[in-house]
């Protein structure tokens, strides 16, 4: 026994040493790349994900830097820079949807909390409606000035993998020599075209809705405006430190919020009962409309998981949007605070 482990101990010292060597020798001379322009013929790959070359003239391409705007690496043998002229996909489509429709959610919200009435009245509809223009103007202006500028059309770098949000973290320090800052939009538009967005929203807003507020609804109308004056510059902040990981769970970030959200609407009734519940839903101007734009964002969240790979599968779960509703308004009545009562009697003091 001792013999064969002195046999497996000799066959293995060849490749030990062999793995040595090589970690010797890079530790000798490092990584190699080459520094500077270089012919448009020669393979000269640049260190690191995001550092590029871009084309000076016809025989000679730059030094490994930042790609510009809206061009992104195409290759590892050449790392060459390239114009993204892709359209944006299906899941980028609803990453914008995503944030039109969180401030149009926050806008007709604080309208609403800021009116702190039970039943829409004209005034606060108009409001309301104020908000759709607003943000509906600001997505239309977002998208006419991003290239290709003056046109309902976007040009895009797909996303491939969650660093592309985070290209700041990967500039390669080749040899600890000398760090290469190739720091870029790699998810162009995605990143810029939301802060772009959010401004536009908050110029629009502060031109249509204050004279309309203070004209139609003088006290509480403009405490809405105040209120976006807050949410829009948090949501930028939030966009610019964690966009990447908006970016992978903003579906399930829709369908979680707008369940507990509708859940908490119900919460706040009085009256538990199926029965006033029901009717609420059905007799109630306001309850009925903020119902409809739960199962709205319920819809949003279920076909942005789904990508509608499958279109008639898919499209066939929407039929499960009221479920979350209907649920609430047959099982309140079981968690019901009165049917939870103490078996623990206090002793009655004589």
């Amino acid at each position: 026994m001792h013999l064969m482990h002195i046999n497996m101990a000799s066959r293995k010292m060849p490749w030990i040493l062999i793995g040595s060597i090589s970690l010797l020798g890079l530790a000798v001379h490092g990584y190699e790349y080459v520094k500077g322009p270089v012919l448009v013929e020669e393979i000269a790959p640049c260190p690191g994900l995001y550092c590029g070359r871009t084309r000076l003239n016809k025989t000679h391409n730059s030094a490994c830097g930042q790609c510009p705007r809206g061009w992104k690496v195409s290759n590892n043998t050449h790392s060459l820079c390239r114009e993204c002229l892709e359209q944006p996909s299906l899941y980028d489509w609803f990453f914008l949807a995503f944030h039109f429709l969180l401030v149009l959610s926050l806008h007709w919200y604080f309208i609403d909390a800021s009116a702190k009435r039970l039943k829409f009245t004209k005034e606060v509809i108009l409001l309301h409606f104020c908000a759709l223009i607003e943000v509906v103007l600001s997505a239309i202006l977002t998208v006419l000035i991003t290239v290709p500028s003056g046109r309902l059309a976007l040009h895009s770098c797909r996303v491939t993998r969650l660093s592309d949000w985070y290209s700041f973290f990967h500039n390669p320090n080749p040899n600890y020599e000398e760090t290469l800052h190739c720091t870029q939009e790699v998810v162009y538009p995605l990143y810029s075209l939301v802060f772009v967005f959010y401004v536009l929203c908050g110029l629009t807003m502060l031109v249509i809705r204050p004279g309309l507020a203070a004209r139609i609804y003088p006290r509480r109308g403009q405490a809405a405006v105040y209120d976006a004056l807050y949410f829009l510059p948090i949501l930028a902040l939030i966009h610019g430190l964690g966009s990447g990981l908006v970016y992978m769970a903003y579906p399930y970030i829709v369908l979680t919020l707008s369940l507990v959200s509708c859940a908490s609407h119900f919460a706040f009734k009085l009256d538990q009962s199926m029965r006033s519940l029901l009717k609420g839903c059905f007799t109630d101007q306001r309850n009925l409309i903020i119902l409809i734009g739960h199962w709205a964002l319920h819809a949003f969240g279920i076909l942005a998981i789904t990508q509608l790979t499958h279109l008639e599968f898919h499209l066939s779960l929407l039929t499960l949007i009221p479920l979350p509703a209907l649920f609430y308004v047959i099982t309140a009545r079981f968690t019901d605070p009165v049917n939870f009562k103490s078996d623990f009697q206090p002793s009655m003091a004589h």
